[in-house]
């Protein structure tokens, strides 16, 4: 699914587009290298993708019918994605510590069934063997790392990059990477993730400082 996202006044949606399109230096990570950002782009009408059309807007139209079987429809919407030479970077970005906490999963049963199976097989891959629900308070950090664990498991170099801007005070936002990297932490311990685990080296952390960004902002025409 190709979902048409508006241009952003604000939050990680704002400061995410002007990066990917303006910026993409303050999104570099040195594990990680250059990465052609392929979404999303102002001339793609700042679209995100999920389903079987990120799998193709990342070239990865071979894991279409994987995908299906191992995650019904309405998987993750991500917010950027991007090619850095053979790897694929799937982007998670958010400006504000409650975005950490998403709600709980709200699949229908059948897709609520599937969705379970999915997460316990990574969970036992990581060698998770106790910490909160996965479908509960940090779903939307357990469907991603899900989504990394699929493209992995089946020969993709895959990285899932979580951007964590520091300094938007409008959004009430962490004032430095710390806040972030604590959070992230916290969050890791209530899901039962071991601070080393098999996905952890393609796991990356970047904390762009929004003042950086602020420059596009106010070049915006008015009323754009």
């Amino acid at each position: 699914m190709r979902v048409v996202q508006p241009r952003g006044t604000r939050g990680s949606l704002k400061w995410l587009q002007l990066a990917v399109n303006g910026s993409p230096e303050l999104l570099a990570h040195s594990d990680v290298g250059p990465v052609e950002w392929v979404s999303p782009l102002e001339a793609d009408e700042w679209a995100e993708y999920r389903d079987a059309a990120f799998l193709a807007r990342v070239g990865l139209d071979r894991l279409t019918g994987p995908l299906a079987a191992f995650w019904p429809v309405r998987g993750p919407q991500w917010d950027a994605l991007g090619l850095a030479g053979e790897s694929v970077v799937l982007v998670e970005a958010k400006a504000h510590l409650d975005e950490l906490f998403s709600p709980p999963c709200a699949a229908g049963t059948s897709s609520l069934h599937r969705i379970d199976h999915a997460l316990n097989s990574v969970r036992e891959a990581l060698g998770v063997r106790g910490g909160a629900s996965w479908t509960d308070r940090f779903y939307q950090l357990a469907n991603r790392i899900a989504h990394l664990y699929f493209l992995r498991s089946h020969g993709v170099d895959a990285r899932l990059l979580l951007v964590g801007f520091v300094g938007d005070a409008e959004m009430g936002g962490p004032l430095d990477a710390g806040e972030w990297e604590t959070a992230y932490r916290t969050a890791a311990y209530a899901m039962g993730l071991a601070r080393r685990h098999a996905l952890s080296p393609f796991i990356h952390h970047v904390h762009p400082p929004v003042s950086a960004l602020a420059h596009q902002a106010s070049e915006r025409p008015v009323g754009s």
